[in-house]
């Protein structure tokens, strides 16, 4: 009997855990069907803004863990862009919040100005930049 219920307890397991991959590659599918990668693009914005604001090596790793966070959030609600464009909006303006926040701890002020500064005019898809902002 114990074998029974121990059989049954680890099919159980097995079968959430598949699932979970199941779910979790279907994100990663959508996120990479939109063309967006989350790594490359962090790896990628890192390096404009390393160049573009004179990060020091102190900053880098502070900046990279912001923009992996930010990456992260904005690849959980890409689907949004396309069912619901005034909710993708509203959650990237809150995700943008927290990249904001986090960076001005690590920014100097003229440092942040430059940041901010550096918004397209428009959601431009060969400007690696937009991803941040739109």
């Amino acid at each position: 009997m114990k074998k029974i219920v121990l059989l049954f307890v680890f099919t159980s397991v097995v079968a959430s855990s598949l699932q979970a991959q199941s779910i979790l590659n279907k994100a990663k599918t959508v996120a990479a069907a939109s063309g967006f990668d989350a790594n490359s693009l962090t790896q990628t914005v890192t390096s404009q803004l390393t160049s573009k604001l004179g990060l020091s090596a102190t900053q880098v790793p502070k900046v990279t863990n912001a923009v992996t966070t930010f990456m992260q959030a904005k690849s959980a609600i890409l689907p949004l862009l396309k069912t619901n464009k005034s909710q993708y909006q509203t959650k990237q303006s809150a995700i943008f919040g927290n990249l904001k926040t986090a960076l001005t701890g690590v920014l100097l002020k003229n440092q942040m100005n430059k940041f901010l500064g550096l918004k397209p005019a428009t959601n431009d898809p060969t400007n690696v930049l937009s991803n941040l902002f739109y």
